[in-house]
């Protein structure tokens, strides 16, 4: 185990999410964190200046689940307990948690009590804050008061003002809990932790490539995103284009005219050891008849492997001479269940059986693994990345092969009538088919409810709280959609899907319809991402539809649902409909949590 940093707020981690975000935020205050396993022995913390508790996907009252060590309350060192960590220390100290009468997943308002404890002096009486919950506090343990409740959570936070102890049930680290960086500054400036700044960042990546790389040279995955983009310029800067390969691999999966515009990027960027090899008839062959998205990204992480060794070589490289880069950030690594009490969330394609293998192995390389997007892009303009380059929109690895809804059957909700949203604005359909979410740290794969508005495009606002209303009463929906083609329901008409050329085509054009109408909005930059999801079902016969996916993001780990101006969504929405088999539009209005930003 590694020592401590002295005066370090240190993140003990129960295999939430956000342990490694909450890091980042405080890093973002100005002041040095360091994560650790929750288990972490007490009197290796001693030198800390204060300790976070954070998330986790499990029930502190489970047998088997995470536990740290009890002795930290006799340290007398601030402690902070977020989420599962708030449980943590009422468990730990004899109150009481129980499971919730209702859960809490996304934006909930907060009331704060007459006394509202030292975190949150001075603060309204009323904001909104970030849920992601099934457990709650009962009983608060001895010594502490209430500061903070919520419709639904009764202890929404509490404190032992003698101890220096605080816990919050909602998650301070988000952007979209209001006041949470205020908070969090609150708590750490209390530590009196020990000062760091980001701008030494890139030196430090720089030091720790050289030392991981030695004497060998580095067979670069350059996909064209900003992360492979600032991995691959940052590796050419520090090693030299002498001792890096970079490889663009065409999966046929990509979006309209990618493999063009990326080449053409980097040609003005005057990097010229980049090979392209077009491979899109390996990844359709190998995908052919896959439906299950878990499946089929490992499918393509297994193909990339594959095309990059034969390409290796093609080349007459030496591979006992290089190691593999890869552009993997942080969101790829804790979602598929990277830390040690993670649950899985979905299987990034860089993070398969064979490179995980080699990852052990030492024959890995990713010297952006512990940044987030906001970050990997800072430090891509310090390198001169044009702006453009850095800020266009993420795009999956797998590329489109997660954003076409693959399905042999129909995936029907056997209690349909159970959900009760019926409104005289709108009414409802659960689609047949599921897709991804996460709730309460874990990994849930659940249907979606399409809303049909009577008006088609009105008041379209109001519906992003019901979004996460329905998944926190309906454990069986996970995601909203909206219809913006039709004022009333239809009867789904399903096809059973796979991936095909055909149908990649089709949703690169629906793709580049999109990004044609929010680049004519001067959107680009409001908006984070922009998925665009060919579903297998349609109100017609062997017709299909799409889903628009716009957030608003800053690390990917939370995202809200972006809100687009209705006559951008009405130029959208006819566009597409007039694209060859596309009869339904649809807008995921759902925020993360519970959807995830990608729908596979």
């Amino acid at each position: 185990m590694p020592h401590l940093h002295k005066r370090s707020i240190v993140i003990l981690d129960f295999g939430g999410q956000y342990a490694h975000l909450i890091g980042n935020r405080v890093r973002r205050l100005g002041f040095f964190s360091e994560i650790r396993d929750a288990d972490t022995e007490a009197h290796l913390l001693k030198e800390a200046a204060g300790i976070i508790l954070s998330g986790g996907p499990q029930s502190v009252y489970d047998t088997g689940s995470p536990q740290a060590d009890t002795s930290i309350f006799a340290l007398g060192i601030p402690i902070l307990g977020l989420c599962y960590g708030h449980q943590w220390i009422a468990h730990a100290l004899g109150g009481k948690v129980e499971p919730g009468k209702t859960k809490e997943y996304g934006s909930t308002y907060i009331t704060l009590e007459e006394n509202a404890g030292e975190l949150f002096q001075g603060l309204p009486k009323e904001f909104t804050v970030w849920m992601s919950h099934g457990d709650e506090v009962t009983k608060l343990p001895s010594g502490f008061f209430r500061t903070v409740s919520s419709p639904d959570c009764a202890i929404a936070a509490m404190e032992h003002t003698q101890k220096k102890i605080f816990a919050t049930q909602f998650h301070l680290e988000v952007t979209h809990t209001q006041h949470g960086q205020e908070i969090l500054d609150r708590f750490v400036k209390l530590c009196n932790p020990a000062p760091w700044s980001i701008g030494n960042y890139a030196k430090h990546i720089e030091e720790q490539m050289k030392k991981e790389v030695g004497d060998r040279n580095v067979f670069m995955l350059v996909s064209g995103g900003v992360d492979s983009t600032v991995a691959f310029t940052l590796l050419n800067k520090v090693l030299g284009a002498n001792r890096v390969q970079g490889l663009l691999v065409d999966t046929g999966l990509m979006r309209k005219n990618e493999v063009r515009d990326v080449a053409s990027a980097f040609q003005k960027l005057k990097i010229e050891n980049l090979h392209i090899v077009d491979a899109g008839e390996e990844f359709f062959k190998n995908l052919e008849g896959v439906c299950d998205p878990e499946e089929k990204r490992k499918i393509i992480g297994q193909t990339f492997l594959d095309v990059q060794q034969h390409v290796s070589g093609d080349l007459g490289l030496d591979t006992s001479d290089w190691l593999l880069g890869q552009g993997t950030i942080y969101p790829d690594t804790i979602e598929t269940g990277g830390t040690k009490h993670a649950e899985q969330i979905k299987t990034h394609h860089n993070r398969i059986p064979a490179i995980e293998k080699l990852i052990e192995q030492g024959l890995i390389l990713e010297p952006l693994k512990d940044l987030y997007k906001d970050e990997v892009r800072t430090l891509g303009e310090e390198l001169g990345l044009p702006h453009n380059l850095v800020w266009r929109h993420p795009f999956p690895g797998p590329g489109l092969g997660v954003r076409i809804l693959c399905a042999k059957e129909e995936s029907l909700l056997p209690n349909e009538n159970a959900i009760s949203v019926q409104s005289d604005r709108y009414t409802f359909r659960v689609l047949p088919i599921k897709s991804v979410g996460v709730q309460g740290d874990g990994r849930t794969y659940r249907h979606a409810l399409a809303i049909f508005m009577k008006k088609t495009f009105s008041d379209l606002r109001s519906l992003h709280g019901l979004a996460t209303a329905i998944p926190n009463s309906y454990p069986e929906i996970n995601r909203v959609v909206v219809c913006t083609s039709h004022s009333t329901p239809v009867d789904f008409s399903f096809t059973p899907t796979t991936i095909t050329k055909e149908l990649v085509t089709l949703l690169q054009e629906a793709n580049a319809i999109v990004t044609a109408e929010i680049d004519e909005a001067k959107l680009g930059e409001t908006i984070w991402q922009f998925p665009v999801v060919l579903l297998p079902l349609g109100a017609k016969a062997g017709a299909r539809s799409i889903v628009l996916r716009p957030v608003e993001s800053q690390e990917a780990m939370t995202a809200n649902a972006a809100q687009l101006p209705v006559n951008v969504l009405q130029h959208i929405t006819r566009k597409l409909l007039g694209l060859p088999g596309i009869d339904m539009v649809f807008i995921d209005v759902t925020n993360k949590p519970p959807a995830t930003i990608e729908w596979e």
